[in-house]
């Protein structure tokens, strides 16, 4: 691939970023993003796929997930069920295999960019069932007695919440990028790609309270860059001004900052003790 990711008009990336993407590519190694939620992980794959203009395949993975789910499944009942019925078609096994995610990258016609969104949601032997996959670009299917192989290696996007660790021998096959906060300055611009005529002074306001509540200590869950863009796109819908005079407690639409009650009673505890204003 000649072409190489330099972020998009509607995703800032950082250099570290920009770096990670392209050396993964190089090395042809699955490229392991881990970064607080709403950082841009997962759009970081639909992102790539934009911009070097290649297919994209997603595989959402949950705590009851399995590593056969991306190859694919045998769907057994449906050729009972065919079979009670006398469908003919129960003659050829073929039609019975639900090829998942990874088959159908593999088997495409060109390069795509396959995403394996939140692997630490699934049991801690997951991805060690696929290691071989991944690391050969390969596997078998029993059913069909046949072995199926990449014809392009994918472009592999994994991401992680980090809710529990992975296994060494499945990092060692990784390239790891973490992806910070973005810092004041790169935050801007992403709020400038999604709100371009926007009045600077409701951003600014916005973004001083944004960061001052991320930096109260003892918040549970911090809020995140999407929560932002959330935020001003309402106080800018809503026609609501903030200043450095508010007081936390009557900021408008804190439900989009904060997501529990826990946090909410802290800032309203800060306000009592007269910590009230940015």
């Amino acid at each position: 691939m000649k072409e190489k990711f330099s972020g998009t008009d509607q995703y800032i990336a950082s250099d570290d970023l920009r770096i990670a993407v392209n050396a993964a590519v190089t090395l042809q190694k699955p490229l392991l993003i881990k970064g607080e939620p709403g950082t841009g992980k997962t759009l970081l794959a639909f992102e790539i796929s934009k911009a070097l203009n290649l297919p994209m395949f997603s595989w959402n993975i949950k705590s009851t997930t399995i590593a056969q789910q991306g190859l694919y499944e045998y769907d057994a009942v449906a050729r009972l069920r065919d079979s009670q019925l006398g469908d003919e078609k129960v003659n050829d096994i073929k039609n019975y295999i639900v090829k998942g995610p990874i088959w159908n990258a593999f088997e495409a016609e060109s390069q795509v960019v396959l995403l394996i969104d939140e692997i630490d949601k699934a049991d801690i032997e997951f991805p060690n069932d696929l290691l071989l996959e991944l690391d050969k670009m390969e596997f078998y299917c029993y059913e069909l007695h046949q072995t199926v192989k990449a014809k392009f290696r994918p472009i592999i996007i994994i991401t992680s919440n980090n809710e529990k660790e992975l296994p060494d021998a499945f990092l060692r096959r990784c390239f790891f990028h973490y992806i910070r906060f973005p810092d004041k300055e790169t935050m801007q611009q992403i709020v400038d790609v999604h709100f371009p005529n926007i009045q600077q002074e409701l951003v600014s306001d916005a973004m001083k309270a944004f960061y001052q509540i991320r930096d109260i200590q003892g918040v549970k869950k911090k809020p995140s860059t999407s929560e932002l863009i959330d935020w001003i796109r309402l106080l800018k819908l809503g026609d609501k001004t903030i200043t450095e005079h508010t007081p936390k407690e009557e900021l408008p639409y804190l439900g989009a900052l904060l997501k529990n009650e826990q946090d909410i009673e802290l800032l309203l505890r800060m306000a009592k003790m007269g910590m009230r204003r940015f």
